[in-house]
């Protein structure tokens, strides 16, 4: 096992604790890039190690009584279409074509992030949480439609991101949640992650019925631990730091990581 896993595991695991949704979407560069790991393996050892972590991470949540186990369970049900079809595609496309996308995705990621720091800092008399923002950010997607539609359609759509790209799709998950099924804020939180754990054991499923695809075992024990020890501390970074500080930070590497995912992937597809 190589000895970055452990750092980065921890780092990852800051980053999910200190900032919640949008941490784990540093793990499959980590693994392509620092570990040497294919782009196949690499989301679906994401997988494993986003869907654990987020597992553990849920039992504060629930003892706390904020985690909403039937209707999360129902919105994770919903997605396992959308995780079928995320993962069936993700093996049919050219590994460049994936991380090539994956760049795309943190990039967008990364602007969502920058525009809820910029709009928590403006608005006068605003909470200066993180996690208050997304509702804001993603407001224009709603539509006029019945309730159970928006909520098989929200839940279908995280489901296709959990298994295309091999993560927890939190930063798009709080503020479905929320929107879909009117859930207050810390609730949202909670029920994310059961969600995410459910999506990601979905697409991890549909993985392995679709191909054989080696797992370094060791590798993602290791790197799992490490993430659930570092999200223990980020939590603790959150009440020290400022939140807007932690998020541009943040949204600042997703954008270098994006660039070099970019860079690197970019000329193979020619």
């Amino acid at each position: 096992m190589s000895p970055l896993v452990l750092p980065l595991g921890l780092l990852i695991g800051l980053a999910l604790g200190a900032l919640g949704g949008g941490g784990s979407i540093l793990t499959v560069p980590a693994l392509v890039y620092l570990l040497d790991q294919d782009p196949r393996s690499a989301t679906t050892s994401s997988l494993l190690i986003v869907g654990a972590t987020s597992l553990i991470a849920l039992v504060p949540h629930a003892r706390a009584g904020r985690v909403r186990f039937g209707q999360g369970l129902m919105f994770g049900a919903l997605g396992t279409a959308g995780s079928f079809a995320g993962s069936a595609l993700a093996s049919r496309v050219d590994p460049e074509v994936l991380l090539t996308a994956f760049a795309g995705l943190m990039l967008v990621v990364a602007t969502l992030m920058i525009r809820r720091s910029l709009r928590s800092t403006g608005a006068s008399g605003a909470v200066d949480d993180p996690t208050v923002e997304p509702i804001l950010t993603f407001r224009p997607i709603t539509c006029a439609c019945p309730r159970l539609a928006k909520v098989v359609v929200t839940a279908t759509a995280v489901g296709l991101l959990t298994g295309f790209f091999g993560v927890g799709g939190g930063f798009v998950l709080v503020p479905a949640l929320v929107l879909a099924l009117s859930f207050p804020m810390p609730v949202a939180v909670g029920t994310s992650l059961l969600v995410i754990a459910v999506n990601s054991a979905t697409a991890l499923t549909a993985r392995i019925t679709t191909g054989a695809i080696h797992l370094d075992w060791p590798l993602i024990a290791g790197f799992t631990a490490a993430a659930v020890i570092g999200s223990l501390f980020g939590g603790r970074i959150t009440a020290r730091v400022k939140p807007t500080h932690l998020t541009r930070a943040f949204a600042v590497l997703l954008v270098a990581v994006a660039l070099y995912t970019a860079v690197r992937s970019i000329p193979a597809l020619f």
